[in-house]
């Protein structure tokens, strides 16, 4: 085929644009693909076929049939055009390109995977030599962590161990002072008592001496019918010597004037001066009772008393003592003081409070009932009384709960154990909160006569003050069952709520399943209280007294009940004054089930009769009762004074008790060695 290379350009554009290459292509593949037997026809078929479909689509595979088309790939669109050379250059751009990016592609592989392989080895070799490193120093760690935990141990167990030694040494050492100390305590026990024993039989015998010497002194008015004395008698009057009391021992000097008041003690000061020195024991003023001579004693005399036994006063009473500021404030030169009384004192103030909490920081009880103090006061007790353990505020009504949250300040009054806030109706339930803030550590609390007191108050006192073990609230009417279902936390011991009619038998239910520790129960005068009530204190195994007096709906099934569980056995007093429903069969019960029932109050009992009477008798450890207002008779009280232990017998308003059968009853008792030493006379 001749070259079109240097042919004219017009021809080459005449092919070109004709397609005269590509058709030439569709029928020379067709031709050789099919190899029809009759190619001229075949290429008049073909050139039919390409003109219906157009030189535009037209393709090389065209003129091939369907099922004979080979399945290869075409890298230009057509081969005719280097066959007939009308390109200038063999190679297209696009080929170049092409080829150049297949090399590049394929080299830039290659080079890549080896050095991924070269990478890779050096890299694990890297890893693996960093991974050396770190488990040496891991394990260095580990040892340096282990070896400073074993040399902490083996320090604490050193410590430990020279602790212990020091223990030991320091126990050995008091175990050698206690065997030193007992030795030496019996021995000077053994020398005071011998010295005692003698000094108490030298004065028992100068008592035998003088109490001959006053039968001497009887006998001598006699003298004129008796003129002539016996050698024994002259012997007697002549060696009688006086009894003089300072011989005694202090504890016993001690003993025999704190029997006395503060003006007793000073009129015997004045007798002479031995007694004089005996009044001046410092023991006998640790206590100084100044409201027993509140109205005798000047304001002088108490200043300079207070100034001469400052270090050795304990305890001082001022209770409704009306005297100066200047007087309260010489209190403050007590240092030693633990207790304060100026309960009624209508001249003590917030001032004279001030001189007190500055010179005296040691008071462990503090009673301010029924005084002017305010908010003051309040500031300075958590200052100054760090150890403050009782205090009393009953009836102290110008302070507001401001001056209750001022006791959290500083150290707070945190030890304080018993406190007292009866009549303070001006507290709130957020004064109450102020109060449990500050006061955790309340064991005994006491509320009385607070009309204002509520559920939401106690609830607001218990949410943090979880040691109370005593409780007394009476005249406090709005209390109901919801209180003790609060007071559930509580460990209680003593409850004591009187006057009250919304306590309910609900509330003793509280009471068997929260407080298995009472000891102590006082609801007199709750009206809401029924057998049922009894029935839930019958399994309390710590109580041993139990007061439901005035509580008029209490019969003998409650009564029953209550006796038949273990609270019966260790009872010790019962009251059950105006309980009306109450008949013999209770106090026989009684008689079966109290072996410990020393105090007992049947007060107006009026189905009471003589046999109930006789079956009181039984209860062995009976002591005291009180038969008042009840149906007994001369007969009965005969019957109860063969009673080998009963001492105290209260019988009035009995109106069938005459004096005749009091008589009766002392001479029965005489006859028993066992007398009754009180036993009013019935009101006729």
């Amino acid at each position: 085929m001749a070259s079109l290379r240097n042919a004219n350009p017009r021809l080459k554009n005449y092919f070109k644009e004709n397609y005269i290459p590509q058709v030439c292509e569709a029928l020379l593949c067709g031709i050789l693909v099919t190899c029809p037997e009759d190619p001229l026809r075949y290429l008049e078929g073909m050139i039919m076929v390409i003109i219906k479909s157009g030189l535009q689509n037209l393709l090389w595979d065209m003129c091939i049939t369907p099922s004979m088309k080979p399945n290869i790939r075409r890298l230009s669109e057509t081969y005719l055009e280097q066959l007939f050379e009308l390109d200038d250059q063999l190679m297209t751009p696009e080929l170049m390109i092409k080829a150049c990016s297949f090399y590049t592609g394929h080299l830039v592989k290659t080079h890549f995977c080896t050095w991924r392989d070269i990478a890779r080895t050096n890299e694990n070799v890297v890893l693996a030599e960093k991974m050396n490193r770190a488990v040496t120093c891991y394990n260095f760690r580990l040892q340096k962590s282990v070896f400073h935990h074993w040399h902490s141990y083996m320090e604490d167990q050193k410590e430990k161990l020279k602790n212990m030694l020091l223990r030991i040494q320091q126990i050995i050492y008091c175990h050698k002072l206690t065997i030193i100390l007992t030795k030496w305590r019996n021995t000077a026990r053994h020398k005071s008592k011998k010295k005692e024993d003698e000094l108490i039989l030298k004065h028992e015998l100068q008592l035998k001496k003088w109490k001959n010497r006053l039968i001497l002194k009887r006998a001598a008015a006699e003298e004129s019918n008796f003129p002539e004395r016996s050698s024994s008698e002259v012997f007697l009057v002549d060696e009688t010597l006086k009894c003089d009391i300072s011989l005694l021992p202090e504890r016993a000097i001690l003993q025999i004037f704190f029997y006395l008041s503060l003006k007793d003690v000073i009129i015997c000061g004045q007798v002479n001066h031995a007694w004089m020195l005996m009044t001046q024991l410092n023991s006998l003023w640790n206590a100084i009772d100044f409201s027993s001579v509140k109205n005798v004693i000047p304001d002088k005399y108490i200043v300079s008393t207070l100034q001469r036994w400052r270090l050795n006063v304990l305890r001082l009473n001022f209770r409704g003592c009306l005297l100066r500021p200047k007087t309260f404030r010489s209190v403050s030169h007590c240092r030693n003081l633990q207790e304060l009384n100026v309960s009624d004192c209508p001249t003590f103030t917030d001032e004279s409070m001030r001189h007190i909490s500055e010179g005296c920081p040691g008071v462990l009880c503090l009673n301010l009932s029924n005084t002017t103090i305010t908010n003051r006061t309040m500031r300075l007790l958590p200052r100054h009384f760090h150890n403050l353990q009782n205090l009393s505020l009953a009836y102290c009504r110008r302070f507001t709960d401001k001056g209750l949250q001022y006791l959290n300040l500083g150290n707070g009054c945190h030890k304080l154990i018993y406190l007292d806030l009866s009549g303070c109706t001006q507290i709130s339930v957020q004064g109450f909160r102020y109060i449990a803030n500050s006061c955790t550590g309340i064991m005994h609390l006491t509320i009385n006569d607070m009309p204002t007191l509520t559920d939401n108050c106690v609830k607001a006192l218990v949410e943090k003050c979880s040691r109370i073990t005593s409780l007394v609230f009476t005249g406090a009417p709005h209390i109901s069952d919801c209180t003790f279902r609060a007071l559930s936390a509580c460990k209680l011991r003593k409850i004591r709520f009187e006057g009250n009619k919304r306590v309910t038998d609900a509330s003793f239910k509280f009471i068997d399943k929260n407080y298995p520790n009472l000891s102590h129960i006082y609801m007199a005068d709750c009206k809401g209280i029924t057998d049922s009530s009894l029935r839930s204190l019958s399994p309390l195994k710590q109580l041993t007294v139990l007061n439901l007096a005035n509580c008029v709906r209490i019969g003998d099934m409650g009564l029953k009940q209550f006796l038949d569980g273990p609270a019966s056995m260790r009872i010790r007093e019962l009251n059950l004054s105006n309980c009306v429903r109450l008949s013999d069969a209770s106090v026989m019960k009684l008689s079966e089930r109290c072996p410990n029932l020393n105090y007992l109050s049947l007060r107006n009992c009026e189905h009471l009769t003589a046999q109930g009477i006789g079956y009181i008798v039984n209860i062995f450890s009976l002591v005291s009762i009180d038969l008042s207002g009840t149906d007994i008779s001369n007969e009965g009280l005969n019957v109860l004074s063969r009673h080998k232990k009963l001492k105290e017998l209260s019988v009035s308003e009995c109106y069938r008790i005459t004096d005749d059968g009091i008589q009766i009853a002392r001479m029965e008792a005489s006859a028993n060695k066992e007398g009754l030493p009180k036993t009013p006379i019935a009101d006729y």
